[in-house]
């Protein structure tokens, strides 16, 4: 029998269960295709879940800050019970470590326009409330592979921004499974080991075809296709119009123990260190998970195939990183065996996502996330339904971007920053943490 739907979204990671869920409190109904066998079961399952606010321009910090509300508010926002209940949001603040970088002074002018609670510590402050780092400026970052980065430093960092609404979701697979039940409480369905093979159009999107033959009708379909997107953008044969595009990049994640005098699992912050091109948070155990914030330094290696790349811990890269927490943490003990997580991230041409219609009518993109979306998922799936139901009703969303209110704090968010269309952005950090 042939399926049909309101909405057919692609991908049940964070960002696809929420569009879902949003879509379905809008009266639509909706189904999720994945090719893997649960939500977030893909690099969602892989993020480090950081949810922070010090984007380096406004719509970024603006659209990041109302997210700590979704967070705070997990259960309630959701509106159901889930029989494995329901993720946690661990509040542990962020230590933003301020750097030759400049970033903290671009976040710091946003901070004071949204009204982000924030505090500044001097940095005798910062050594008071942080007195297992060593804050050291080691710019630029580099590798333990360097003579340079071995050698004894002088300078200080002048300080730090703190922000104490900050933190991370403790697990980002049970979260999509959480999103997974509230879509599903409004009428929406997932549909799990399928993989889309064809969006079917004809002047506007008709469906998709999956791999077993099987096709599903909508007139709108979505894709949040993660490191697949630039697949999917292929197949319904809208790439070529972007101005904006995406790849995957493999990326990796570390994980240490922290020092046994430090209680970092419940104690410790979520840091971003520009200063040596990484960030880490707490992690289950008493250990510290840590990512690359992308340095120059660091190689990129983008993967052409999402379905085939090398998932293996690089022991190059395992040593960049913990040894650069071991400089700023110097009692880390650093252990023989690299243990840690490989995956891809979807990124856009500059790093900052693409939210969006395409040139095909009915065909909407939310990708180019990974890495760094994970804290806006709810958002995300707000904007997108609002921006979809505008166009579906006739709204030229490419000449009058849509506007978004926030549902906390009330900010207006301008959809049009995200679009496929936009010039590439010469704010943007070019990097990701979390």
């Amino acid at each position: 029998m042939r399926k049909n739907a309101d909405a057919i979204i692609i991908g049940a990671g964070v960002i696809g269960a929420a569009t879902a869920f949003e879509l379905g409190k809008r009266g639509y109904k909706t189904i999720n295709i994945d090719k893997l066998p649960a939500a977030g079961y893909g690099p969602t399952s892989s993020s480090c879940s950081i949810v922070r606010a010090h984007y380096s321009s406004w719509d970024g910090v603006g659209m990041a800050y109302e997210g700590f509300s979704y967070w705070e508010d997990w259960p309630n926002y959701l509106e159901i019970e889930d029989e494995r209940g329901f993720a946690e949001y661990m509040r542990s603040g962020t230590v933003l470590l301020k750097s030759k970088t400049g970033h903290h002074e671009k976040v710091l002018k946003h901070y004071r326009d949204l009204g982000v609670e924030h505090e500044e510590w001097e940095l005798e402050t910062a050594k008071e409330r942080v007195p297992y780092f060593d804050f050291h400026a080691f710019w630029p970052p580099d590798r333990p592979e360097s003579e340079e980065f071995w050698h004894k430093r002088d300078e200080e960092l002048p300080g730090v921004i703190y922000t104490p609404g900050s933190g991370y979701m403790n697990d980002p697979q049970l979260t999509s499974h959480n999103l997974q039940r509230a879509s599903e409480s409004k009428g929406g369905e997932f549909m799990f080991n399928r993989r889309v093979v064809e969006i079917r159009r004809d002047g506007r999107v008709e469906g998709v075809t999956l791999e077993n033959g099987e096709e599903i009708d909508a007139p709108v379909v979505v894709n949040v296709a993660g490191p697949h997107s630039f697949v999917i953008n292929r197949m319904a044969g809208v790439e070529d119009e972007m101005n904006i595009k995406t790849r995957a990049l493999r990326h990796e994640v570390h994980i240490v123990p922290a020092p046994e005098d430090v209680d970092y699992e419940h104690e410790g912050f979520h840091t971003s260190d520009g200063d040596q091109g990484i960030y880490f948070r707490p992690e289950a155990g008493n250990n510290i998970l840590i990512g690359s914030e992308d340095p120059d330094c660091d190689p990129q290696v983008w993967v052409d195939d999402p379905d085939d790349y090398d998932r293996k811990v690089s022991r190059a890269q395992w040593e960049a990183q913990v040894y650069r927490v071991a400089r700023r943490i110097p009692a880390v003990k650093v252990p023989p065996d690299s243990r840690g997580l490989v995956d891809l991230y979807d990124v856009s041409d500059d790093w900052i996502p693409i939210y969006d219609r395409s040139a095909l009518d009915g065909f909407y993109m939310a990708i180019g996330t990974s890495g760094n979306q994970f804290k806006n998922a709810p958002v995300v799936g707000h904007m997108m339904a609002e921006v979809i139901d505008a166009c579906e009703a006739g709204h030229d969303h490419d000449s009058d971007p849509v506007q978004v209110k926030t549902r906390y704090t009330g900010i207006t968010l301008n959809a049009g920053f995200y679009s496929r269309n936009r010039e590439i952005n010469p704010n943007s950090s070019f990097s990701v943490n979390g």
